[in-house]
């Protein structure tokens, strides 16, 4: 006890931990020391946030993927999953729902799917195309998640109106990254990533928990977090998906998760860190907030034919994923939604520039 004190003292004077230090606060599983640390945690949030939390629209637009991800529930050679694939007209018409339910940015993810990728250029336009309907017609800051694209694209994105670029490395140990991405360039990936920073985007890195990793590597990923100057980062506990490799995979529990938020909290006090609905529904969300998260993703209006990811129909049709399911669950935590003008600010000083974020549609 005294040892875990005497690092988050450290970590709340703004004093830089050693590895030896993030290990251990990575690792603690003695209850009273886990709330120390949740505790520290929140204090850094308070200090750099007050008791404001963004929320971030999910728009999964398209299900199909050319890759082979081994703990992918939509991998290419998947028969499991329902594939789909939204028009423009339904993407931006979601997207126009969840700026009126109130959410600070429209998270667009797809899998790399060839219509849009390779598709002659066709469909690199038609990606385009959506995003920048989707800022024209909500006028909040958009994410793209497209997977790995050229460095021209990334320009046309950012020039349509993308302000985030997500791209997860989901591990930064390059072997085990090997075995779950399979033969895709841990180095493409991460370059591309660095490329949309000297362009003027903002970057999300993430890492999966539960795949082969250990507390050796999520200290690593850290490092390699700070080095890449993500403005948000997020880790999520596996979820074995049926299909897959890695479906017969024990089942983590979620306290490395919600350790892993906290260090990142003390590490990262500035940044975002997203307490997904992906993973255990709303029933999940209390407990990654107590620990330090200011964002919640994964915000998903009923009856849209939308998927999540990790849990592709948890809480979904029964609306506990919206904007109102969740404003309870943040109050329970002294916590409330930020206004959109507070979530701009905050991008305008991350990226030392103006940011444009006003809804139309609400």
């Amino acid at each position: 006890m005294k040892e875990t004190s005497a690092i988050l003292d450290k970590a709340l004077q703004d004093m830089p931990l050693k590895q030896q230090e993030i290990l251990h606060l990575l690792q603690l599983t003695d209850s009273e020391q886990r709330e120390r640390l949740f505790a520290a945690a929140r204090i850094q949030r308070q200090r750099q946030f007050a008791n404001k939390v963004f929320l971030y629209g999910f728009v999964y637009f398209s299900t199909y993927c050319r890759n082979e991800c081994t703990f992918c529930f939509y991998r290419k050679s998947n028969g499991e999953p329902v594939r789909y694939r939204k028009s423009t007209q339904e993407i931006v018409k979601i997207a126009c729902a969840l700026a009126e339910a109130g959410v600070h940015l429209i998270d667009l993810t797809m899998g790399e799917d060839p219509q849009f990728l390779a598709n002659n250029g066709l469909g690199n336009e038609q990606l385009i195309e959506i995003v920048r309907l989707v800022k024209q017609q909500t006028g909040l800051p958009v994410m793209i998640s497209p997977g790995v694209v050229s460095n021209d694209m990334l320009v046309k994105l950012k020039q349509a109106g993308a302000n985030w670029y997500a791209c997860y490395q989901e591990t930064h140990n390059r072997q085990l990254f090997n075995s779950l991405r399979l033969n895709q360039c841990y180095d493409k990936r991460w370059n591309s990533k660095a490329f949309a920073k000297t362009i003027g985007m903002l970057v999300e890195e993430g890492l999966l928990v539960g795949v082969g990793d250990c507390a050796q590597d999520t200290a690593h990923s850290l490092v390699k977090m700070r080095e890449l100057g993500a403005a948000q980062i997020r880790t999520m506990s596996f979820v074995p998906q049926r299909g897959t490799p890695l479906y017969n995979t024990a089942i983590p529990d979620n306290c490395r998760e919600i350790n892993i938020i906290a260090v990142m909290r003390l590490l990262f006090p500035n940044k975002l860190i997203p307490a997904s609905l992906d993973v255990e529904g709303v029933g999940g969300l209390k407990e990654r907030l107590d620990a330090g998260a200011n964002v919640v993703t994964s915000i998903i209006p009923p009856q849209s034919g939308l998927m999540g990811v990790s849990q592709s129909t948890l809480d979904i049709s029964e609306g506990y994923r919206t904007v109102a399911g969740v404003t309870p669950i943040l109050a329970e935590s002294g916590l409330v939604a930020a206004t959109l003008a507070e979530y701009v600010d905050w991008m305008e000083n991350q990226l030392g520039g103006h940011v444009k974020g006003e809804a139309v549609c609400r």
